[in-house]
């Protein structure tokens, strides 16, 4: 079996300069903490797609989350994740079509114990 290839590109220069400030945000596109995620798949070879979207997913701290990219409605990969992880996202569809499906995936808190 060939791999598919990956495109790997240099990430965005920096345009501005940080705020310094607790309310200063910044503008220079390097997707630090406060940037969306946006995790595209389609190109990421279908052997490890799923195993790459759990990764990205457990890493996600409560109220996180991600905009997950696919080729197609991956209603495989959702009922899998709520397999693994019942209830424990949020998910609403961006966008659905032919061939580009967008969801935002959340990562619920944790249910207060007491």
């Amino acid at each position: 079996m060939a791999a598919e290839p990956i495109e790997i590109t240099e990430p965005p220069q920096h345009e501005a300069v940080h705020g310094e400030g607790p309310d200063e945000g910044h503008t220079c596109g390097c997707a630090h903490d406060d940037a969306e995620i946006v995790l595209d798949v389609r190109t990421i070879p279908h052997a490890v797609r799923h195993g790459v979207v759990f990764g990205a997913l457990e890493a996600l701290a409560p109220g996180d989350g991600l905009v997950l990219v696919a080729p197609h409605d991956p209603l495989p990969l959702l009922a899998q994740l709520e397999g693994r992880e019942p209830g424990a996202f949020d998910r609403e569809y961006l966008s659905r079509e032919a061939a580009e499906v967008s969801i935002r995936l959340t990562r619920r808190p944790v249910p207060a114990q007491g």
